[in-house]
């Protein structure tokens, strides 16, 4: 069965990591998932993988948003998002794989979003479970905001994880920033789709639907503060303090 999304454009950010692209777009080819367009927007790679690229785009047909020099996540997505001439964008890093239960739950969440204009975006993908969820059907659930709610994974409305969302986003919640490390804009985005009442529908079994995996020939290239990783019972509580009480700051005071 074809799955044809004229209203949808693929955008993937790319770094480094051709052979982890290679592997999403010809799983999506696979899964006969189709768009209106593909953009594979570049920040800067060395130019083994944007020889690589420019080989894959004989193959799969996609528009290449390039750069001189490595600007950071939000510009890579600011350039990819601004060449999307589609209502809607899926944005999807080249390290993830889509799995077959996929393009029917993408159809789904183009359906909502299209009977519901409020909805800014449908999420497919999460490390953990959002703690407020009501089911709507289909998998789905609707996000829902609680100030009153002690746990901080509340805080995490926006990911850039796997997403569907209207390609006039950058409309309600600004361009993404730039010229900070990858985690403070997408931070930053989180924080301006809460402040701006972003809606959200969410996917409960969020690991069913793409897999992230990264090679050691290919590995992140997201490296991450050792207090953020580290699994100490001491210093998980207070790592969540300092968490609450900052995102609470930034959300209510700043």
């Amino acid at each position: 069965m074809d799955f044809k999304f004229s209203e949808i454009t693929l955008l993937i950010t790319h770094y480094n990591r051709s052979k982890s692209l290679e592997r999403l777009l010809e799983t999506m080819v696979k899964l006969n998932c189709y768009f209106f367009d593909i953009i594979v927007s570049d920040d800067g790679s060395k130019d083994e993988h944007l020889s690589y690229l420019r080989d894959l785009k004989k193959t799969y047909k996609f528009t290449l948003v390039t750069t001189d020099i490595n600007k950071g996540l939000g510009n890579n997505i600011n350039k990819g998002q601004d060449a999307v001439k589609s209502p809607y964008t899926l944005y999807i890093q080249e390290d993830f794989i889509p799995q077959d239960l996929f393009p029917e739950k993408l159809r789904d969440a183009f359906s909502y979003m299209e009977s519901d204009p409020k909805l800014d975006m449908a999420r497919f993908y999460a490390y953990v479970k959002y703690p407020n969820l009501v089911n709507i059907g289909n998998g789905f659930a609707t996000m829902v905001f609680n100030p009153y709610t002690l746990d901080y994974q509340k805080f995490y409305y926006y990911s850039d994880h796997p997403h569907l969302r209207r390609s006039t986003f950058f409309e309600k919640f600004g361009r993404y920033r730039e010229g900070v490390k990858s985690d403070y804009t997408e931070y930053c985005m989180m924080m301006s789709v809460l402040k701006n009442k972003g809606k959200s529908i969410y996917y409960t079994n969020f690991r069913d639907l793409f897999l992230q995996e990264n090679s050691s020939a290919e590995p992140s290239t997201v490296k991450r503060e050792f207090w953020r990783q580290n699994d100490n019972p001491v210093l998980r509580v207070v790592r969540d303090i300092y968490r609450y009480t900052k995102f609470n700051y930034n959300l209510l005071i700043k």
